[in-house]
């Protein structure tokens, strides 16, 4: 992972009005509770010594689901050049807690930002020839099919990436 990529990374995101913040996997936990709207739910984070608030509730009911405020997901990956992150679906529910509220916080180790599209079609390679499926968020949902262009309409009105540092 070079510097370049990550400012890119992070330049996309400001131009897509996405908070990014980069930390440590020991003060993530820190930074996690700070951008938490509750309810909030969220999936499994596979990073060491990094985990969800208590507060926030794992495997949620549709109930629970259309209730929250704040959803957490780790992402598989993100493409530095567009600010996108990319969340693969599991068991665990990780497209509805990154789609469904309007506050997505999607959490991604920095050596998984990759510069573009190549790259990132060359990461998913194995998982598309498996019939595996994967969501590209890139910024707040919007639309303009109706004339003005409105925010948060299929899916999150505001999002939040956490970079976690290789260092």
């Amino acid at each position: 992972m070079s510097a370049d990529t990550v400012a890119a990374f992070r330049e996309s995101l400001r131009e897509l009005g996405v908070e990014f913040v980069r930390t440590t996997s020991a003060d993530a936990n820190d930074a996690l509770r700070e951008r938490v709207v509750e309810p909030a739910v969220g999936t499994p984070l596979p990073f060491d010594g990094v985990s969800l608030p208590a507060s926030v509730t794992r495997d949620p009911t549709l109930d629970e689901l259309e209730r929250a405020r704040t959803g957490i997901t780790p992402a598989t990956f993100a493409v530095a050049d567009y600010g996108t992150v990319v969340v693969q679906p599991t068991d665990a529910g990780e497209d509805s807690a990154s789609l469904h509220p309007d506050r997505h916080v999607a959490v991604v180790a920095e050596s998984d930002v990759v510069p573009g599209m190549t790259a990132a079609f060359d990461r998913l390679a194995d998982a598309a020839a498996s019939g595996g499926s994967a969501v590209f968020a890139t910024g707040p949902s919007a639309t303009a099919d109706m004339g003005a262009l409105v925010r948060g309409v299929h899916g999150p009105k505001e999002v939040h990436v956490l970079l976690l540092s290789d260092r």
